[in-house]
């Protein structure tokens, strides 16, 4: 009686797995079919045109939002500390700097796929020269960690030469979103013994990181995402000291790419 009870579970038990990886599979299969729809020319795109740059990762051309790919630049929010261990505002300059690298001129882009903001993934050039790639190798922007790293050979010129970013030291865009006072902070020369509390200090952000950031971005209890802006009854009452997730926002445009809504009063 006891081999049958232990066959009829063993049995069971190989179903079981049997049965899991099947699912497995299948859910593999479902997951590399999706992918492959993303990344299919039906959803590949090419547009032309001068953009409007909203921050170092966003531009907008034809009413088309472009997240440009391979690449993580600050948000408009980030303040990193310069070669003297003083706070600046980095994700503006990063921002301010590609709208002085465009100047005007077009862009051609190509796109394939969408975030989860609704932006269009796009690989975009100046006369031939690839933006994403001048974006890290100036030092205002790394080769994101959610890619193949494309750009990495740019972020080493980058830091070797000390520029952007690489110029002090700064928390990486990705870790900066959901920054902790475990936080690493980095730098190509050194970081300050001070950095921790410059940078991750509750303090940081209760003022906005330039006077045309005064829009407030909330995170609410169940993770909706609302920005406020000056004119509105209660903004006065936001402590933006309170939670991380909170931030200044710098245009309206800014906050709908990136997966805000305006808040009803």
């Amino acid at each position: 009686m006891t081999d049958i009870v232990k066959s009829s579970s063993r049995m069971w038990s190989e179903r079981m797995d049997q049965g899991r990886r099947v699912a497995g599979m299948k859910y593999r299969m479902m997951m590399a079919s999706l992918l492959a729809i993303i990344a299919s020319p039906v959803c590949a795109a090419k547009l032309s045109g001068p953009p409007r740059i909203v921050d170092g990762n966003t531009i907008e051309i034809e009413q088309t939002k472009i997240r440009l790919s391979g690449i993580d630049a600050p948000e408009t929010d980030q303040i990193c500390l310069d070669a003297h261990g003083q706070k600046w505002a980095c994700g503006v300059a990063a921002r301010d700097a590609l709208i002085k690298h465009s100047n005007g001129r077009t862009w051609d882009c190509h796109t394939t796929g969408v975030d989860e903001y609704g932006r269009s993934f796009g690989r975009c050039f100046i006369a031939g020269e690839d933006v994403n790639a001048w974006m890290v190798s100036s030092g205002w922007a790394l080769s994101s960690v959610r890619d193949t790293h494309t750009y990495v050979v740019y972020e080493v010129v980058a830091s070797n030469a000390y520029a952007g970013l690489w110029s002090g030291a700064f928390i990486t865009p990705w870790d900066w979103r959901h920054r902790n006072k475990g936080t690493i902070i980095i730098g190509a020369s050194s970081v300050p013994i001070d950095a921790q509390e410059l940078l991750l200090g509750s303090a940081l952000l209760s003022d906005p990181p330039s006077p045309d950031c005064l829009i407030k971005g909330t995170v609410g209890r169940k993770g909706e995402r609302i920005y406020h802006l000056p004119e509105q009854l209660g903004y006065g009452q936001i402590d933006m000291t309170k939670k991380l997730d909170d931030r200044w926002l710098c245009s309206e445009a800014e906050a709908e790419a990136t997966g805000w809504r305006k808040s009803a009063r």
